[in-house]
């Protein structure tokens, strides 16, 4: 008899354990689960945090539209911690364990790089938002951000104009990795076929999380007193730009002197510096905040909203909106219209139905990605700081550009194909 009851407390041990795995299963079905791979400390934490915020937003608006294909996202967040080989572990955790449909991530080529081959062997999808170098063309991956030709040879061609100031010499400032050392060398055989000599090219580099930019603007101030009128060219990243602003204010380098055109910096970085004394100097990008249209004003005040009810540091108070920021706007909902149309979460059928997507930006344009090499075709402005720390657009393109990930100026790109390899 005891056996006999305790033969049926068992089986109903078990049926009552496997309802409930199979009730947790259902309910795990019943998400598509978004990766989240931003620094959210360390010396890109002050670029990358927000990025993770602008996720978390445009998923909340889906869901508040029925999610996708019947299911909300679920978003998981890690934190790589500005620790490039912690980005390919954390990668790893997302997709292999975690089983997220997608990942948005990643701000420094670095980073990128440390986790590109585990996207790729685990054919997974990234979405990255971040001007680059170029020289990569990855099936499993879409370039929100800028390729070369539509930041960094615009912002050279203007302040070489007369607009621009006419520049003669160019100091190439960057933080000391690979997306500033491969776009400079782009930009030094750039300037060569303009006629620039080496003599005429500054190049210098600093580490990440660098403070003391004392000796270097010294030394940027006597390159530039030796007759020819000189222009900054900066790539450095992170919180480094705090003190070098800071720097070029001490040292009174004003933009009438020596302009500095910055590809990494914008409203977000400037929240820290009194802009006061960097009035003038400029920052090329794809997308200002104080661009005026009724898509802009729009998402302006969704993040208004979003960052007042979430108690988002900084920005609850005052909030602002970047480049980053829309282009990682633009990549979520641009992979949902495309889930939509693959009616899957299938990393293939989502990459074939990205192929032509489009999404009206909020910098005034409609962003199309391109049906072949994984970017999008995106405006060009560069702006002018402003006192208050915000940009005033001098110059744009009529349209937006096609990306070129493979420089015309890097004589080994010369035969590489513009549309990533199936692997």
């Amino acid at each position: 008899m005891q056996r006999r009851s305790f033969i049926k407390a068992t089986a109903m041990t078990i049926a009552l354990a496997t309802a409930g795995f199979a009730t947790m299963t259902a309910s795990a079905a019943d998400t598509i689960k978004v990766g989240v791979l931003h620094s959210l400390s360390g010396t890109m934490a002050i670029s990358e945090t927000v990025l993770k915020d602008t996720v978390l937003m445009a998923i909340d608006e889906i869901n508040a539209k029925g999610g996708l294909l019947g299911k909300k996202l679920e978003p998981v967040v890690v934190d790589p911690a500005s620790n490039w080989p912690l980005f390919a572990e954390k990668a790893r955790q997302l997709i292999s364990n975690d089983k997220v449909a997608v990942t948005f991530g990643c701000w420094t080529s670095v980073s990128r790089k440390s986790v590109l081959p585990v996207f790729e062997e685990l054919n997974s999808l990234l979405f990255y938002p971040v001007q680059y170098e170029g020289e990569e063309l990855s099936k499993n991956v879409f370039y929100t951000g800028a390729a070369p030709n539509q930041q960094a040879i615009p912002a050279v061609e203007y302040l070489m104009s007369k607009d621009g100031g006419s520049a003669k010499r160019f100091v190439l400032l960057g933080t000391d990795y690979v997306y500033p050392r491969t776009t400079n060398k782009i930009l030094r055989s750039f300037l060569h076929s303009k006629g620039v000599t080496d003599d005429d090219i500054m190049e210098e580099y600093t580490p990440f999380g660098h403070s003391d930019y004392q000796t270097i603007i010294a030394k940027i101030k006597k390159f530039s007193s030796e007759g020819k009128k000189t222009a900054v060219v900066s790539t450095i990243n992170g919180d480094s730009n705090v003190p070098y602003y800071k720097e070029l204010g001490n040292q009174g380098l004003k933009a009438t002197d020596v302009p500095v055109v910055a590809f990494s910096v914008g409203e977000e970085e400037l929240r820290g510096v009194d802009a006061k004394p960097l009035v003038g100097h400029l920052a090329a990008w794809n997308y200002f905040m104080s661009i005026k249209n009724p898509t802009n004003d729009a998402f302006i005040k969704k993040w208004s909203a979003y960052a007042k009810a979430h108690n988002i540091p900084g920005h609850k108070d005052k909030p602002l909106t970047n480049d980053p920021m829309e282009a990682t706007y633009i990549g979520v909902n641009m992979w949902a219209q495309a889930v939509t149309k693959a009616k899957s979460t299938d990393t293939d059928k989502v990459i074939a139905a990205m192929a032509g997507q489009t999404f009206k930006a909020p910098g005034g344009f409609t962003s199309t990605m391109d049906a072949k090499n994984h970017h999008l075709h995106k405006p060009v402005f560069i702006g002018e700081i402003k006192a208050d720390g915000q940009f005033k657009v001098v110059w744009k393109t009529p349209g937006p550009i096609k990306a070129q990930p493979w420089s015309p100026y890097i004589p080994e790109d010369k035969g590489k194909k513009d549309e990533p390899e199936k692997k």
